[in-house]
């Protein structure tokens, strides 16, 4: 296993501090159930958002909050996060149950959010050397089942009408990623990323469905059952809103092309010797459930997926620069933001050799 998987792995020391004293309080008056003592310990991962672990003689919960401190605008929104989670309770979409809610900084110093502890497994590793191999298509079909059934929700049914603005997706977004990278001095400039940022505008496919998506749909952002090919819950939504599936959908089929020393990925491993589904008959199982023919301009989109993944690791990179990085692998991720920034570009050009 890689060092920064496992570092990831897990609780460790507690890193960003929180008053354990106030927070107990706190919960006792608006957690149903919630009897102490506490006992906190916070999470290895979460690039973002500082998460922690909550104990008690009688439950375990989990805690997320806005890291304190200067933070871009908008950024680290647990609340928003909250929002999302609690509208999708009652759907096809697994979410863990939302137990509290603050936003009064006087309490931690920051939002935060408690929700349930979701027990069972989470995969580091995209092709799931953990599960026998006759077992592997399996976790992928609910991967991909899972993800299908979100991009099928419609946003008004489930109360997150408003949750992001629909049409022009991809203007807006390549917008606000260019933006946060070219403003981050302390982070600097990459040439190739550069090239990728004067390139997507130019680019953009016609056609822009509007719904819901997760933005980081990653294996090791699922919490699977214990011994089940079945998703439990569907972590992680800081980067949620309402936009293009097939962005969405290809950023998370990235996998089949992304590195594994990087994020969760095959690094482009020949998938049949490990039982999983081909990359093609991923997206044709996903096009099944969605009741589509087939996804036109997919190098376009998987292009943009690695140029977006590059620009939240540049974020990254400034964060640790700042010190304000909450998590323990923070550092390692900013140090493979050029190589993010050079499959962007390499995506890019085998889309413009396409034309």
């Amino acid at each position: 296993m890689p060092a920064d998987v496992q570092a990831n792995v897990g609780v460790g020391a507690i890193r960003t501090v929180l008053d354990e004293v106030a927070l107990a309080q706190w919960m006792d008056v608006h957690v149903d159930g919630f009897t102490g003592p506490l006992t906190v310990d916070q999470f290895n991962g979460g690039q973002s958002n500082p998460t922690y672990r909550l104990t008690t003689p009688s439950a375990r919960y989990v805690l997320r909050r806005k890291p304190p401190g200067p933070i871009l605008k908008g950024a680290h929104d647990v609340l928003r996060e909250a929002r999302v989670l609690s509208a999708l309770a009652d759907t096809a979409v697994p979410v863990p149950a939302i137990l509290g809610i603050c936003d009064d900084p006087e309490v931690l110093g920051s939002d935060f959010v408690v929700m349930e502890m979701v027990e069972g497994r989470i995969f580091w590793d995209a092709g799931f050397a953990d599960v026998p191999m006759a077992e592997r298509g399996a976790y992928f079909d609910a991967m991909n089942a899972v993800i299908a059934a979100m991009h099928s929700l419609d946003p008004d049914a489930i109360g997150l009408a408003d949750y992001g603005r629909a049409g022009n997706y991809f203007e807006r977004q390549i917008g606000r990623w260019s933006k946060q990278y070219l403003s981050d001095d302390l982070a600097g400039r990459d040439p190739d990323m550069d090239a990728v940022v004067a390139w997507l505008p130019t680019a953009i496919p016609e056609g822009d469905e509007t719904r819901l998506v997760h933005g980081d749909f990653r294996c090791d952002n699922l919490i699977f059952h214990p011994t089940e090919p079945r998703i439990l819950a569907v972590l992680d939504w800081e980067l949620s809103t309402l936009g293009n599936p097939l962005a969405d959908f290809a950023y998370h089929a990235m996998m089949y092309r992304m590195p594994p020393d990087i994020v969760a990925g095959l690094g482009g491993a020949d998938p049949a010797p490990l039982g999983i589904p081909t990359e093609d008959a991923y997206i044709a199982s996903y096009c099944r459930r969605r009741g589509l023919s087939g996804i036109e301009s997919w190098n376009f989109y998987t292009a943009f997926g690695f140029f977006r993944l590059a620009a939240i690791f540049h974020g990254i990179k400034g964060r640790v620069l700042r010190g304000s990085a909450s998590s323990a692998n923070a550092r390692e991720r900013a140090e493979v933001f050029p190589r993010l920034a050079r499959l962007a570009r390499e995506a890019m050009e085998r889309c413009i050799a396409e034309t």
